[in-house]
């Protein structure tokens, strides 16, 4: 008994000083990258601030939103540079409970989750702000000037990272499915035409109502998908190898 208090007590230390490392890091990075809070929001509002019609700027109507609204920007931009820190605290903690050909599994899943995570806010930043910002501008009436509040816009911003994201997460979620045993490759192949509709479902749902923004985060969703069920077809055609007889 005193054994497995000793072991979870142990484990808690360990937990908390991987917690404070973690922590520290996205601290540090927040720190320096303060005094350039400004240029980071206004890097953010880039796409906004294009699609306005010359000479519009945004908007605060808080007292204190231009203070926090630039440090929420830079506490998040903080985390995703200090994110390789995080992640091997979170493996370090992890590893070690793990069987060997389960360590070889989990962690490119993790590094893969994380870089698909940061690619797809890439594409929304880089390809999808632009066209949604656009269309939401030019279609406007003339009667109104278009000054998006900053608290709103940041609000906006983290639920299209969030929508995209995830979204291309889906090569990882259909690789744990087959790895795990509870759909095979036939049955994702099957299932095509359900994702397909899905995709755009959950497309219409989370974006803007505008055709175009839609179909830029319904297609990558499709295509992802399928390239996840290549994948998993490439990895069970390994492990069939592997416990062939020789």
């Amino acid at each position: 008994m005193a054994f497995l208090e000793d072991s979870f007590l142990s484990h808690l230390v360990e937990l908390r000083n991987r917690l404070i490392r973690a922590v520290a890091a996205i601290v540090v990075v927040f720190l320096c990258l303060m005094p350039w809070a400004s240029n980071i929001y206004d890097l953010l509002a880039l796409p906004m601030l294009q699609a306005l019609p010359e000479g519009t700027k945004m908007i605060a109507t808080g007292v204190i939103t231009p203070f926090f609204v630039p440090v929420k920007i830079t506490l998040m931009a903080a985390f995703i540079i200090a994110l390789p820190v995080v992640l091997y605290q979170a493996w370090a903690f992890v590893a070690p409970g793990l069987y060997a050909h389960e360590r070889r599994f989990a962690l490119p899943m993790v590094v893969g989750g994380t870089l698909l995570f940061l690619a797809g806010m890439a594409f929304c930043y880089f390809f999808v702000f632009n066209t949604v910002f656009h269309f939401i501008s030019s279609f406007a009436p003339k009667s109104i000037t278009v000054a998006p509040d900053i608290e709103q816009y940041l609000s906006f911003v983290m639920t299209m990272f969030l929508a995209f994201g995830v979204t291309f997460e889906v090569p990882i979620v259909v690789l744990l499915l087959v790895k795990t045993g509870i759909v095979t490759v036939k049955q994702l192949r099957e299932a095509r035409r359900y994702v397909i509709v899905g995709a755009f479902v959950v497309a219409a749902v989370v974006t803007p109502p505008d055709v175009t923004s839609q179909i830029m985060l319904a297609l990558p969703m499709c295509v992802l998908y399928e390239i996840g069920v290549l994948l998993a077809a490439v990895m069970i055609r390994k492990q069939a190898a592997g416990t062939a007889p020789v």
